[in-house]
């Protein structure tokens, strides 16, 4: 009776914090949303970038809400002692679970695979965007410079694109030895060999596997305790 009482307390707790978790991004999410200027105003103008990449406001929101559904379904199973909430509790999140699995399991087994497909929709969009969209150059720009890498592939991606037509050149990524006032040439970047960003970035996670696999441990453990807890009660309600 006391292992149940301590669990019980223990799971709406923990649920309790994943429900104010989901309601702060929720908050945040409506907010990019509705009210993007002053959202840029306080994280600067990088944020504007993958802000309108990766649209995450919306994603926020999805995140928030589903943090919130989860969270309110733990607390009120927890104290309602309702099974039918900690069942549905229980199914979310092994729904999850199973989902973040899959997706480990694609990128350990099928990194070539998404390479391939990845490689077949950006270069394209590379070879037709960069220089002349704006938004699309910048999140390119922030990318290369951040994982020091050019293009997808290498410097061969940005062949034929707006950017090199305008004035026979490379991204200044491309040429290891370049400055703003050397332009990075084709025969430049050819001899300087600087790797594609898709590599780069695998290299990247290989190096920090460890801390990669250990916060996905951690993540999928508190998951996993977090089923089993909930399964327990279920089966010990009356």
């Amino acid at each position: 009776m006391q292992c149940f009482s301590f669990l019980k307390t223990m799971m709406f707790l923990f649920n309790l914090l994943i429900f104010l978790c989901g309601v702060a991004l929720l908050a945040v999410g409506i907010w990019v949303s509705v009210d993007g200027p002053s959202f840029l105003k306080i994280f600067g103008s990088t944020s504007s970038t993958a802000m309108q990449f990766v649209n995450v406001g919306y994603f926020l929101i999805a995140a928030g809400a589903v943090l919130l559904v989860l969270g309110f379904l733990g607390c009120y199973g927890a104290h309602r002692e309702s099974k039918c909430a900690l069942m549905m509790f229980f199914s979310i999140l092994l729904i999850i679970f199973i989902a973040e699995v899959a997706a480990a399991v694609v990128a350990l087994v099928y990194t070539t695979m998404a390479e391939n497909f990845l490689r077949l929709l950006v270069v394209p969009a590379i070879k037709k965007d960069y220089g002349s969209q704006d938004d699309f150059s910048q999140v390119w720009n922030i990318t290369m410079e951040g994982l020091n890498c050019c293009g997808f592939n290498n410097y061969t991606d940005f062949v034929d694109s707006p950017f090199y037509t305008a004035g026979n050149t490379l991204p200044p990524y491309c040429c290891k030895n370049s400055t703003s006032n050397e332009p990075c040439k084709v025969t430049v970047a050819e001899k300087d060999s600087v790797q594609g960003c898709f590599k780069q970035l695998l290299y990247q996670i290989r190096t920090h596997a460890v801390t990669v696999g250990g916060v996905a441990a951690g993540i999928a453990g508190l998951e996993l305790a977090a089923m089993i807890v909930s399964l327990y009660l279920y089966c010990n309600l009356k």
